[in-house]
């Protein structure tokens, strides 16, 4: 084995296709919904406590902070759906060619950034 090889490692360098990140970011997504449903399930759980506890959601739910976290876990929800969406089509054997691999990635981007939106429309 060469020993002189050329080792790069700095990060700020390294340039990673867009099918990698849309799958770093599909597998962040879901760590970061796992996170938001814990929040939600808090909620549902204050608001089915008592009529102060509902009371006390519904007053948080019109804050704009409250708005934010649950557009952030819809939109967290919606990129992991299309992009998990993707890698069913993938699975399937449907686009695992190099340009098909960077096309299903631009389609995942552009319809999670229409779901987010849509999101955003729908909380506010």
């Amino acid at each position: 084995m060469n020993k002189n090889r050329p080792v790069n490692l700095e990060l700020s360098t390294i340039k990673l296709p867009l099918p990698a990140i849309v799958s770093i970011l599909h597998r962040a997504s879901g760590v970061f919904i796992f996170a938001g449903v814990a929040v939600l399930l808090w909620m549902l759980d204050s608001s089915l406590s008592s009529e102060e506890g509902f009371a006390a959601v519904q007053d948080a739910l019109a804050s704009p902070v409250c708005k934010f976290i649950i557009w952030a876990v819809l939109a967290g929800l919606a990129y992991h759906l299309a992009a998990g969406v993707r890698h069913l089509i993938m699975d399937c054997g449907v686009g695992e060619s190099l340009e098909g691999g960077r096309l299903g990635a631009k389609l995942a981007l552009v319809s999670a950034v229409i779901l987010m939106v849509l999101a955003g429309v729908w909380v506010w």
